[in-house]
């Protein structure tokens, strides 16, 4: 048996790099999945037919994360058409890095909206469905603790924001048998930061492996805290990085 077999999981930004290797991922341990998209409805069809080809089940969910309805109707979608919800992987995130005097009160915001209103929301319109045994799983960064270089003020604050939401609801939710953890990537291999990219070498200059990670070693981290075998980590941040800046 699988070991998330009758198990069903929300997917926030699934449609591509580290969410759409988490969705799949999550689809092969048995898990029915529900992945959402802003932009781009073919590659999150993509994701679906790459899952209901290995026998899995999976919807795509239009929702902009910036748009705090959009998470409320996410959740309700998902459990709706998938009967329930055991895992919430809080993956989507924007970043906007430039030096500390040219941000403005629009990057803060639109930083803030999608960074962290957007996992409020998941997270307390998920509450009423989650049981005992039922995952929270949110997608940090590195940069929450080590900011290497410049521009990346208003990223890291809400990243770092994660790690003390993170530990509140730990805290809140230990009780009822739910835990709440964080996986907190480097660089990893996506479209948005590809390993040949124009930033590339620098940040291959800050690891210890001096190799850029893959969705799928991001993947792996995740299914492990969404399993049985993860019961007793809660409130806990993890590191896949490449030890990067240590």
């Amino acid at each position: 048996m699988k070991q998330l077999e009758g198990k069903t999981a929300l997917v926030t930004g699934g449609s591509r790099g580290i969410g759409a290797a988490i969705a799949q991922r999550l689809a092969r341990e048995g898990a029915q999945v529900a992945l959402t998209y802003k932009a781009s409805p073919e590659k999150a069809a993509g994701v679906v037919k790459a899952i209901e080809a290995q026998n899995g089940r999976a919807i795509a969910i239009e929702a902009d994360s910036a748009d705090p309805r959009a998470m409320v109707n996410a959740v309700e979608t998902t459990v709706r058409e998938l009967g329930r919800l055991d895992v919430l992987v809080n993956n989507a995130g924007i970043g906007v890095y430039k030096d500390i005097s040219e941000f403005t009160v629009n990057d803060f915001d639109a930083i803030v909206a999608v960074n962290i209103r957007a996992v409020f929301m998941a997270v307390t319109s998920a509450l009423p469905h989650l049981k005992s045994g039922s995952r929270i799983i949110t997608i940090g960064s590195c940069q929450a603790e080590r900011m290497p270089g410049p521009g990346g003020a208003l990223y890291a604050m809400s990243k770092s924001a994660l790690v003390g939401f993170t530990k509140g609801i730990a805290r809140d939710l230990g009780p009822k048998g739910i835990t709440a953890n964080l996986v907190h990537p480097g660089p990893v291999d996506t479209d948005m930061n590809p390993a040949n990219g124009p930033a590339a070498d620098f940040q291959r200059s800050l690891m210890a492996v001096d190799t850029f990670g893959t969705g799928d070693e991001v993947a792996a981290m995740v299914v492990y805290l969404a399993g049985p075998e993860s019961r007793y980590i809660t409130g806990a941040g993890f590191l896949i990085d490449g030890g990067t800046n240590i």
